[in-house]
């Protein structure tokens, strides 16, 4: 097995870009498990939801509120996107059972972000991104994960599961905050080729009218 993630190395990765290779979904379920039923597993598992199964940016989901979330309506209120946009983003039922357990331990700490830190001299502050990342990282490694495994990956596997249900690249790109269609675009660059392929060979033959002959 190789050796243990090192968090010196953020400084190395600041600023670098990396290609789409989201994990799949057994991959982060099983990331999820190794999280754990303590009370920093709750809470890592409720940021994976955010991430994965709304779409959030590391900052947007460390920057939600208790109030910034509406179970009934199924929508977390991004209030400072990228470029300051304010956007409402949905997430499914399945992601929100696991918001709302996260949620329910939350409650015993005090007032502050969504996701804040729950050990130390005073739990409740702001959770920062490098030890969110940290964590997920460290999950990955002792979940077996053989790939990269970071907040943004999630956001790519978010756009990708999106793509494959059919769901219009007008409404992914509202979903995921994007200015225009062409980053979204790169998102979707993950889908195997074989996938392409399969979409264009299974292809019903070309139709033509009834009365096109007469």
């Amino acid at each position: 097995m190789p050796p243990a993630p090192d968090s010196s190395r953020r400084a190395h990765n600041k600023g670098r870009r990396f290609p789409a290779d989201p994990p799949r979904v057994e991959e982060i379920i099983a990331v999820m498990r190794q999280a754990g039923n303590d009370i920093q597993g709750i809470r890592a598992r409720g940021l994976i939801a955010v991430l994965w199964r709304a779409g959030l940016r590391i900052q947007e989901a460390l920057d939600l509120s208790e109030g910034d979330l509406d179970a009934v309506r199924g929508s977390l209120l991004i209030r400072h996107g990228k470029g300051g946009k304010r956007r409402e983003s949905g997430m499914d039922d399945w992601g929100w059972e696991h918001v709302q357990a996260w949620s329910v331990r939350r409650v015993a700490l005090p007032v502050g972000p969504l996701f804040c830190t729950v050990r130390g001299p005073a739990p409740g502050r702001p959770w920062t991104a490098s030890s969110a990342r940290a964590q997920l990282r460290r999950l990955a490694f002792e979940a077996g994960i053989r790939r990269r495994f970071a907040p943004h990956q999630l956001r790519h596997a978010h756009a990708i599961e999106l793509a494959r249900e059919g769901v219009p690249i007008n409404i992914i790109q509202r979903q995921l905050g994007h200015a225009n269609l062409g980053v979204t675009s790169v998102y979707l660059q993950g889908i195997d080729t074989s996938e392409i392929i399969t979409a264009v060979h299974t292809r019903r033959p070309p139709m033509i009218p009834a009365n096109a002959g007469l």
